[in-house]
Formats: structure tokens, C-alpha cells, sequence
């Protein structure tokens, strides 16, 4: 029957048998990485303007900010969860999943100091000590374009390097077929869509988020490029969601 076949491991020659801190560890970082850290990412894409606000006159909405940090949150709360049941189990995990998930845990850690780097906000709704609009965010400041490039880069390298150790550890586990279906079929949903939510134009950039792409702002003045023309936002392009 079908699901004798799918109730098998992978690997037939091979028995499917983990302790109960192996398998805790594997479901704390399967719900981490394989779906909360995904899902998170793509609220903090696609969700800055949502589908009922009336944008650009209503704007800054904070829902995907809150569900970005406290999804993220989760996952990193979660990884040490799962880290500290897999060395009460073996020790110090060596070995290439070992390795491979020091450096996603490594890679969050990064993250959340960046987070802690980012600088000021600023705008007319948090202004400075001095009571002037300017911040990091607002005037775009070299700090601010560092941190956005990096914390995008190694978001999507992190995630990537996370799924390469979740396929890893289910193939050590031995995990049964319909384990491997369900992830398969999740993250093609996932990717789906991803597609699906960029060609419908959801990705709107942070700064036209948050305070509209009225060109008083100076995140949204003409920049210099490198041959000294002018180029619109030519550090993020100019991404607007047409309503």
C-alpha cells in the first residue's frame, strides 16, 4: 500500500530509529528553519504595504516589522533549543551537520547583531534629540545602505545553509518518505509563492513603506551615480506597488 511505501526511511538499508533528544532536536529546528524562518522572511518581503491599507497615504505599518522580529525571534529561541538537546545527547556534535549548524546558529547571531547596529530610524515620527528628522534610516546614511545590503545577503544565505543541514540531519535520521514529501512540498509552496507575491508587484521597498515616495524625503531625492548623471533610489531601484 502507499503508505507502507511512504512509512519506510529513505535509505532501506537502514533502520530509522533516534532517541527522544534526537528527535526533539530535529522537530525544534524543522519548525525553525524549514518554516518559521521562510515564512518570516517572506512577511518582511511582500507585507510592508498590505493589501487593505490605503498606501501612500497611510503608511509605516508595523505589522510585518513585529511578525518579522518575533518570528525570527522564535527561530533563534527554538535553534538553542534544539542545539542544547542535540549536546546533552552526543557532546559536541561534531561532524559536517555539526559544522553546518554552528554556522546557521552563527549566521543568526550575526543577524541579530546587525539588528542592534542598524542605527537610528529617524522621519518626522521619531525625531532626533534635537528634535530634526534625521536618523540612519531616514537620510540613508552609508551605515544604513551597509546594513540593509548585509542583513538581506546573509538572510538568504543562512536560510539556504539551514536547509542544506535540515536535508543533512533527515538523511542521518533516516527520516520515512512522507517526511521528505511534506518538506519538499512546503518549501515548493514556499517558492511558489515567493513568484506568485514578487510578479504581482508586493515587494515594495522599505523607505517608500514607511514614509511614501514623495521626493521631500531625502531617501527619495536623486543620488549621483558613479559617471555623475542622475539616477533615482540607485542604490534600491525605485520599487513601487501600484495601487
Amino acid at each position: 500500500m502507499m503508505w507502507e511505501w511512504l512509512a519506510h526511511p529513505i535509505d532501506t538499508g537502514r533502520a530509522h530509529e533516534v532517541g527522544l533528544a534526537v528527535s526533539w532536536h530535529g522537530r525544534a529546528m524543522f519548525i525553525a528553519w524549514a518554516g518559521l524562518a521562510p515564512l518570516a522572511i517572506l512577511v518582511a518581503r511582500f507585507l510592508k504595504v498590505l493589501p487593505w491599507q490605503d498606501w501612500p497615504r497611510e503608511l509605516d505599518n508595523q505589522f510585518w516589522w513585529r511578525s518579522h522580529w518575533i518570528g525570527q525571534g522564535m527561530v533563534f529561541v527554538l535553534s538553542i533549543l534544539g542545539l542544547v538537546l542535540i549536546l546533552s545527547h552526543q557532546g559536541s556534535g561534531a561532524g559536517l551537520h555539526g559544522t553546518l549548524g554552528y554556522l546557521v546558529i552563527g549566521g543568526a547571531l550575526l543577524q541579530i547583531l546587525l539588528g542592534l547596529l542598524r542605527g537610528t530610524k529617524g522621519g518626522p515620527t521619531a525625531l532626533a534629540p534635537d528634535g530634526s528628522p534625521r536618523g540612519d534610516h531616514y537620510d540613508m546614511t552609508p551605515r544604513r545602505r551597509i546594513f540593509e545590503a548585509v542583513h538581506k545577503s546573509l538572510g538568504y544565505l543562512v536560510l539556504i545553509t539551514a536547509a542544506a543541514t535540515v536535508l543533512h540531519g533527515m538523511w542521518l535520521a533516516n527520516a520515512p518518505r512522507w517526511m521528505w514529501g511534506c518538506t519538499v512540498l512546503l518549501w515548493l509552496a514556499f517558492a511558489a509563492l515567493f513568484v506568485w507575491l514578487q510578479r504581482r508587484g508586493w515587494a515594495v521597498d522599505t523607505y517608500h513603506a514607511i514614509w511614501g515616495p514623495d521626493p521631500m524625503h531625502p531617501g527619495n531625492r536623486p543620488a549621483k551615480d558613479r559617471t555623475g548623471g542622475q539616477n533615482v533610489r540607485s542604490d534600491r531601484g525605485n520599487r513601487l506597488r501600484g495601487h
